[in-house]
């Protein structure tokens, strides 16, 4: 998982693991996901003892480095942006995640995902974004070497449709998993309709 770290007076962060010595008192820790959407997990360990935060959005308080962390409180929205506003407001913005789905064995869109493209261009143009992903990917029906190059194709498929309709090439990257990466864990030769996609990730 990626992390990152935001350290201000209070202390926000994407962080695995954190050793506090020598703190200010009222020193908080807070889990927030990574910027692709993962959850890890933070261990705040001061010389009296320490504490695992393992869910989004919770919080652990220390009042010096001989000082017991608090067990991990659950914060609200409204009191995460009312104590770390500040910091929230430095923080990158959330890659947004859309899944394009195929018939077997083709590239030809489902009629629902032909439906969603509107709303990727809509992502694009309100984001400005210069960085968007196109990731091919199939399931394990067949063969995995013609797996990977019906992902290949999918992921160029989708790649032109934005190019259609007026995303500018170069902002674009096209990968390709075949049967590598599976959304839905199956046995080999196995016909999984929500394995047969395209991953569109907008930064």
């Amino acid at each position: 998982m990626n992390t990152q770290t935001k350290l201000l007076t209070t202390i926000l962060l994407y962080f695995s693991l954190i050793i506090v010595s020598g703190c200010t008192p009222k020193t908080t820790v807070v889990l927030l996901p990574d910027p692709d959407g993962d959850v890890g997990h933070i261990t705040v360990i001061t010389d009296a003892g320490s504490v695992d935060i393992t869910q989004a959005g919770e919080a652990s308080t220390i009042s010096g480095s001989d000082s017991i962390p608090s067990p991990p409180k659950l914060l609200t929205k409204n009191e995460l942006n009312a104590n770390f506003s500040s910091v929230l407001a430095t923080l990158p913005t959330q890659p947004v995640h859309f899944i394009l789905y195929f018939a077997q064995g083709s590239t030809k869109l489902t009629a629902q995902s032909t439906k969603t493209l509107p709303a990727i261009m809509e992502s694009v143009r309100q984001r400005n974004s210069q960085d968007i992903n196109v990731i091919g990917h199939s399931d394990t029906a067949g063969n995995p070497k013609y797996n990977l190059q019906l992902s290949i194709q999918r992921a160029s498929k989708v790649r032109r449709l934005l190019i259609q309709h007026g995303i500018n090439k170069r902002y674009i990257k096209s990968t390709s998993h075949g049967e590598a990466n599976l959304l839905i864990k199956t046995a080999d030769n196995v016909s999984e309709a929500r394995n047969r996609r395209v991953e569109v990730v907008i930064k």
